[in-house]
């Protein structure tokens, strides 16, 4: 048979087939070949087991969700404070694993500028990403949100704190996620949701996250980074030096043209690009000591046989031609 996981909690599976749940394990042969299953995925089952993946269309590795349509990054306006720096962290890995995505600012009821609306309305718009505000609280511009999620399997993500739950709630029409409030103290929100769920309702499959404030490009080269900002690499092929990090060079296009790019946008690629240095510097000692402990012949690679043992092997060397000798 075949499903849809829908719920992971410890090791069980919970998998949506024709409407009915089936509680799986995972078949010894997927453990052994160490194939994560993740919500989201399609999974082949019998007699309680999960067999075998089938392909994924994608994936999000933060949180661990798969197939999905849309991803929709959920910032408040107000409590907490909304960070436009931390949005485009969430719009460029989203980016990055090729994510159809839109904005959803929540909480519109506790912000009074409304030209400040316009102007990030505008931003991410002329970006090419379909833009809600809403109001969880007054559930206000609620309908059109639910009416762009009908038919689609969207994952919400965001910080703590935003409304993601309060929101699934509203959208639904029922209490199915656990929900708090900011904390009076450090104006950040808590952790309600503890694990990745599918949840379906009206033709809606909604997928809450737990909230996270940090995914760190790590993992990126500042050449990959700098691709998924469109509104800044649409410069880059006007700089000078083909190594442009587009930060402090000469006759970089880039800051050239810095008045026609976001000011927050500008600073987020220059903060992530830090993170991306390091990733870099990280490659490059981890292929230098790759260089220094291990020698290539026909495209291969084999350790090198340290000075020492070298050493020590011609002196036996030596001494059985002695002994022969002898």
């Amino acid at each position: 048979m075949q499903g849809q996981v829908f719920k992971i909690h410890s090791d069980f599976y919970y998998v949506n087939s024709n409407n009915t749940t089936y509680e799986c394990k995972l078949r010894e042969n997927i453990k052994k070949q160490k194939i994560d299953v993740w919500v989201g995925d399609n999974v082949e089952f019998e007699d309680g087991a999960i067999t075998s993946l089938v392909k994924r269309k994608n994936q999000i590795r933060r949180p661990h969700v798969a197939n999905i349509d849309t991803l929709l990054v959920v910032s408040a306006l107000k409590e907490p404070e909304l960070d436009l720096i931390q949005l485009n962290r969430y719009l460029i890995f989203a980016k990055y694993y090729n994510v159809q995505t839109a904005i959803c600012f929540n909480k519109e009821d506790l912000e009074e500028n409304l030209g400040f609306e316009k102007d990030i309305m505008k931003l991410y718009s002329d970006l090419g990403y379909d833009i809600f505000f809403t109001s969880a609280k007054e559930e206000t511009g609620i309908l059109p949100l639910r009416k762009y999620l009908k038919g689609k399997l969207t994952a919400f993500a965001g910080a703590s704190g935003v409304g993601k739950s309060t929101l699934i709630n509203v959208l639904t029409g029922e209490n199915l996620r656990k929900t708090n409030v900011v904390s009076d103290k450090t104006k950040r929100g808590t952790h309600t949701t503890r694990h990745v769920e599918i949840v379906e309702k009206d033709n809606m499959k909604i997928v809450d996250t737990p909230g996270f404030s940090q995914v760190p490009f790590d993992f990126l080269t500042p050449e990959e980074l700098v691709k998924l900002f469109d509104d800044i690499y649409v410069y880059t092929s006007g700089c000078k030096f083909s190594n442009c990090l587009h930060r402090n060079e000469v006759n970089c296009a880039v800051i050239e043209n810095k008045d026609k790019i976001g000011t927050l946008r500008y600073e987020s690629y220059l903060k992530f690009l830090e993170e991306a240095l390091e990733y870099r510097e990280k490659i490059k000692t981890i292929s230098i000591k790759k260089e220094a402990n291990f020698k290539e012949h026909q495209g291969k690679f084999a350790p090198k046989i340290s000075t020492k043992k070298r050493e020590d092997s011609r002196r036996k060397v030596k001494q059985t031609i002695l002994d022969e000798l002898n």
